[in-house]
C-alpha cells in the first residue's frame, strides 16, 4: 500500500543551503522507491484556515519504505541540512 510524506514548508532561512539539499535529496528518495508528486507548486486553500508556505508530497511504495528513506544513512546528513536551512511540518500518511 502506498505511503505519502507530506511537508508543509513554512520558512526557508538559507535559500542556497536549502537548494543544495533539494538537489541531493531527490536521488535518495528514488533509491527507496519514492517519487515526488508535488514540489512547491501553486497552492489554493479551499476550506479552513490552513495557509501552508509551500507543500511537498513524496510517494513511496509502503510506509516501511518511507521510514527506511527518512531514517537512512544517506538522508540523515541531508535531513540535518534541511532542518538547519528551513522550518517545516512533516507527516507520513498511509494510502488506501
Amino acid at each position: 500500500m502506498a505511503a505519502y510524506i507530506i511537508v508543509d514548508l513554512l520558512e526557508i532561512s538559507d535559500p542556497a543551503t536549502f537548494q543544495d539539499y533539494g538537489q541531493k535529496a531527490g536521488p535518495t528518495v528514488a533509491k527507496y522507491g519514492g517519487k515526488a508528486l508535488v514540489v512547491r507548486g501553486k497552492l489554493e486553500t479551499l476550506e479552513g484556515q490552513w495557509k501552508p508556505g509551500s507543500v511537498v508530497v513524496l510517494e513511496f511504495p509502503s510506509v516501511a519504505r518511507a521510514k527506511e528513506w527518512y531514517n537512512s544513512a544517506e538522508y540523515q546528513p541531508l535531513r540535518a541540512q534541511r532542518m538547519k536551512s528551513s522550518k517545516a511540518n512533516m507527516i507520513l500518511a498511509e494510502g488506501v
